[in-house]
């Protein structure tokens, strides 16, 4: 599986924490999620898959939760990992992003999640934008096919 961001740490142990994250389309334009703690930045909408729960589950569940948008899984792009420290919960996790092609059905509200704004932006945009290599990965090569 390919490997994007920091270093492993050697001796540092790391919890498994699966997560799905969706390339929202609506056109060539991608709905993102820019959370303010613990600091700002521009993310895929998705996150970690509660226990018993599956990739496409807890895709619709994040994505209504950071952006207020419900949406319909297409399909599986593809899968990296990464190794990071997650401040918010003192935890160094092995992050397995599985990422979804989806697209915008319609939107519910604003953001549930506290912290969250959700925002449309070109491919190209947030291709240079979001925070995590992988994610700027998927978007690159998602943005040369459309």
């Amino acid at each position: 599986m390919r490997r994007f961001g920091e270093t492993v740490i050697p001796g540092q142990r790391y919890v498994n924490r699966p997560g799905a994250y969706a390339v929202v389309l609506d056109g060539r334009d991608v709905l993102v999620t820019e959370q303010s703690d613990p600091h700002p930045e521009i993310q895929l909408p998705g996150g970690a898959l509660d226990p018993g729960e599956g990739a496409v589950r807890a895709l619709h569940r994040e994505c209504l939760e950071e952006t207020g948008w419900r949406i319909r899984v297409e399909r599986r792009l593809g899968v990296f990992q990464r190794y990071a420290y997650m401040p918010e919960y003192d935890l160094w996790a092995r992050k397995v992003c599985h990422i979804y092609l989806a697209r915008a059905v319609y939107p519910l509200g604003p953001p549930a999640e506290p912290g969250h704004r959700a925002i449309w932006m070109p491919i190209e945009t947030a291709a240079e934008r979001v925070a995590v290599d992988g994610d700027r990965h998927f978007l690159r090569v998602l943005a040369r096919r459309l």
